[in-house]
């Protein structure tokens, strides 16, 4: 048998009390198992049931509660939770590499298209958005959570032939049931993603003479209870993703970070994450309150191969829990 960790303290049996060493390690292990949970399902490629994918979603800060075992661990001499909490530091900072392809497109560059995807909390931040428009002068714009008040002043701001945005699709809808495409470029309809929980529109814009497919993404946050609709609507952006091998555009709040298997998946069908491609794959946009400091990147542009990126920029607007992205693209011909 080992002998006792310098410090330990034998327990009073007669009246019970622990010595404050046990109390100690039963913390530091706890903390440490917890993490191991979360950081098993992200090594097994899955998201689990609640509460593993809510934790997911903040994999990188799990180094805290990881660190602080592994600092208990150190001062009661628990030899097992060293060990242990090293393991796991370890594979949280292997994990939070980031995740998806990087290769850049080897065609000459046809056409250059700034890109904006907005969650504009239920309508309230919808002037900040129409300001913010204006200051970056996007061709495409994405809005989430558009409401029919947004979607009237969106339209009165940019539509019409005249306007600055005489194409949109849209779907109409109440609180964050609606969701609206606004593009300089003429647009196809398509049929977006319907039967979803909140609205997905879809179009195929014409960008100087080159089909382009657009498709918003917002689906269902992965709220106890509601983790099997979250994985199957991030599915049917998968599935979409995955339909055609035409040049595209898949921007807007997925509710999901790339620490989480259904993302990954939409990844593995060889689109790219903008952030990553800019070299900022862990700016947090969720939520404005603690970003940039402490949240998840979870607002995202993603582009198949035919697009380089050569920007990409976060906004914070007035009265969105989200920010706003800008990605500045390029349009390649297929090398």
């Amino acid at each position: 048998m080992d002998s006792l960790p310098a410090g330990w303290v034998t327990p009073d049996w007669e009246s019970g009390t622990p010595p404050p060493q046990t109390g100690r390690i039963w913390f530091a292990g706890s903390m440490l198992a917890g993490v191991s949970v979360v950081l098993a399902f992200r090594a097994g490629d899955s998201d689990g049931i609640t509460p593993v994918p809510q934790l997911l979603a903040f994999l990188p800060w799990l180094l805290a509660p990881a660190g602080l075992g592994v600092a208990i661990s150190v001062l009661t001499l628990w030899r097992t939770g060293m060990v242990w909490g090293m393991a796991v530091l370890f594979g949280l900072v292997w994990y939070i590499d980031p995740y998806g392809k990087i290769s850049e497109p080897t065609g000459a560059p046809v056409a250059e298209l700034r890109v904006m995807t907005s969650n504009v909390q239920f309508g309230k931040a919808t002037d900040a958005l129409i300001a913010a428009v204006g200051r970056e002068k996007p061709a495409i714009v994405f809005v989430e959570e558009c409401e029919y008040g947004c979607s009237r002043a969106l339209e009165d701001a940019f539509g019409g032939s005249g306007g600055a945005f005489p194409y949109r699709e849209a779907v109409e809808g109440a609180g964050s049931d609606g969701s609206v495409i606004l593009s300089r470029f003429p647009l196809k309809g398509a049929d977006g993603l319907p039967g979803t929980t909140m609205g997905m529109p879809g179009a195929v814009a014409d960008v100087q003479g080159h089909d382009v497919r657009l498709q918003l993404a917002h689906p269902m946050p992965p709220l106890p209870g509601q983790v099997g609709v979250w994985r199957r609507e991030l599915g049917e952006l998968r599935d979409y993703a995955a339909a055609s091998d035409e040049p595209t555009v898949l921007a807007g709040d997925f509710n999901a970070s790339q620490d989480h298997a259904a993302f990954r998946r939409i990844l593995d069908t060889g689109l790219r994450d903008s952030s990553r491609l800019d070299g900022d794959p862990r700016n947090p946009s969720w939520p404005v309150d603690t970003a940039p400091l402490l949240g998840v990147q979870i607002d995202h542009v993603l582009v198949s191969e035919e697009f380089s990126v050569n920007k990409a920029t976060f906004l914070d607007l007035t009265g969105s829990d989200h920010r706003t992205l800008v990605v500045d693209l390029t349009l390649h011909q297929r090398g």
